[in-house]
């Protein structure tokens, strides 16, 4: 049916004001006595650009879900005046809200619609502007609104996103140690705290490097700097990844948190192998860096309730029970070791160049 044809048959004063809807009403269909579409707004005719409205029957391209029952023409003129719920009746079956008024003289009636809530829907589905909705529809308001808030809500997100990433970096800083890359003290503590609070099984090795001092005084720091990166490396190797805890805890002092692991064979066979790596020439330069460890480790298996400064204290202890012993060699910490650490002004072997 042509555009001329559908305005004659829903009256000369719905013809002359057919521009007039258009803009105020873009959603608006003009039905026919019969209850055919004889003319639909732009912007619902852009909700079908393939299905023409114009022609049908307004029940066979709409579903009515209120009122219920309504199933013709004379059923819709009932409902005259009452805010009508309905939906597309093909997909996408878009909600709309509508409202019906007679056209005087029994010449059928213009039913003005909406999207209501569905309008976020339908301006996605069908890729809405501005341009479709009447210049004073709230409905702009809304979208603007929307908009605004996506954007501000966006906005809010990556800002979050980068003060969690800032924090989670500031709180990786503050636990590890920079030079070698192993947690520090701080994040020793808080590690030990929260295994002794869940009561998990655990060894505490501390392990000291021998003849360290000598590798700073003739080679200089950026030798020693060189060395800790290394033994950082070995005592990495060593350990379970992920499960263990290694720290560096002082300039040539560190810590190993054995989480859930008590067997003393195994600890043994870990300081063992400690030890013979750390024995192996350190190359920096042109020079050969020659240091060894000594390794002492308290066992929370020995303790009705261990304490993190008793056990502590308690490693080292077996620690320098190590140095006693001539260095290079591991011990487990008992009741009868003797406390007292041994001088170390004297830890200078000869260095090899």
């Amino acid at each position: 049916m042509t555009c001329r044809a559908a305005d004659e048959r829903a009256g000369p004063d719905v013809a002359a004001w057919r521009g007039v809807l258009d803009t105020l009403c873009p959603m608006h269909v003009v039905l026919d006595p019969s209850g055919h579409v004889v003319h639909a707004g732009p912007t619902l005719r852009k909700l079908r650009p393939d299905a023409p409205l114009t022609g049908g029957r307004f029940l066979d391209r709409f579903e009515l879900r209120r009122p219920r029952g309504v199933t013709s023409m004379a059923d819709l003129m009932a409902s005259s005046g009452i805010k009508l719920h309905l939906r597309f009746r093909d997909t996408p079956a878009t909600g709309l809200k509508g409202v019906l008024m007679p056209l005087p003289g029994g010449g059928g009636a213009i039913v003005n619609l909406s999207f209501g809530i569905s309008i976020l829907d339908a301006v996605r589905d069908y890729r809405l502007t501005s341009g479709d909705f009447a210049a004073t529809d709230l409905a702009i308001e809304m979208l603007y609104l929307v908009e605004a808030k996506s954007a501000a809500m966006e906005a809010s997100r990556l800002l979050n996103l980068r003060l969690q990433g800032a924090k989670i970096a500031a709180e990786e800083q503050a636990f590890t140690d920079t030079l070698t890359g192993l947690k520090n003290r701080r994040a020793l503590d808080h590690v030990l705290g929260r295994v002794i609070a869940a009561g998990v099984p655990f060894a505490l090795m501390h392990v000291d490097l021998d003849f360290f001092k000598s590798v700073n005084d003739r080679l200089g720091h950026a030798a020693g700097d060189h060395v800790l990166q290394e033994v950082a490396r070995i005592m990495m190797a060593a350990t379970r990844r992920g499960v263990d805890t290694v720290a560096r805890t002082g300039g040539d002092e560190f810590v190993i948190l054995f989480e859930g692991l008590t067997d003393r064979a195994a600890l043994a066979r870990v300081a063992s192998r400690i030890i013979e790596e750390m024995e192996k020439p350190i190359p920096f330069e042109g020079h050969v860096c020659r240091i060894s460890a000594s390794c002492g480790t308290a066992l929370s298996s020995d303790y009705d309730t261990p304490e993190a400064e008793r056990i502590m204290a308690d490693a080292d202890t077996a620690l320098y029970a190590s140095k006693r012993r001539g260095r290079a060699c591991h011990t487990f910490f008992s009741p009868g070791l003797i406390d007292p650490p041994p001088p170390r002004a004297s830890d200078n072997p000869p260095l090899q160049t």
